[in-house]
């Protein structure tokens, strides 16, 4: 009995101590928010955030949602191998809008923190 206990108490130290190593895919941007400053009503403008994936195991984006349909992501399909990178293109339009728009793209991933979030800002100026 003595020697079974012991043996239950090895194995579950054994998978403690893997679980902490492994930490499974992360996230990280470079940067999360792009300030475009002032544009004219109407302008396009882009920016591409770059990631790495720092975990251990591959990271693949499910999903990117954005908070208006003014905004226009384009993320990797496939799955980011760890100490990979990746980019996520947005596009942004103008048309419509006026005075400080604020963005928020949402980034759905199997990542340990699966909802990441990067933001553009933006001043937009009437047609003169």
């Amino acid at each position: 009995m003595k020697k079974t206990l012991l043996f239950v108490v090895a194995v579950l130290m054994t998978f403690t101590v893997y679980s902490q190593d492994q930490k499974g895919p992360v996230i990280e941007f470079q940067v999360k928010e792009k300030d475009f400053g002032s544009i004219t009503q109407g302008d396009k403008v882009e920016h591409v955030f770059t990631f790495k994936n720092t975990g251990d195991s591959p990271l693949k984006i499910q999903n990117v949602a954005v908070t208006c349909g003014c905004t226009a992501p384009n993320w990797p399909k496939d799955a980011i191998a760890p100490g990979a990178t990746g980019e996520l293109k947005v596009v942004y339009n103008s048309a419509g809008k006026m005075g400080t728009q604020n963005p928020i793209i949402r980034i759905y991933s199997n990542a340990s923190e699966p909802i990441e979030k990067v933001s553009l800002k933006v001043n937009v100026l009437p047609k003169t």
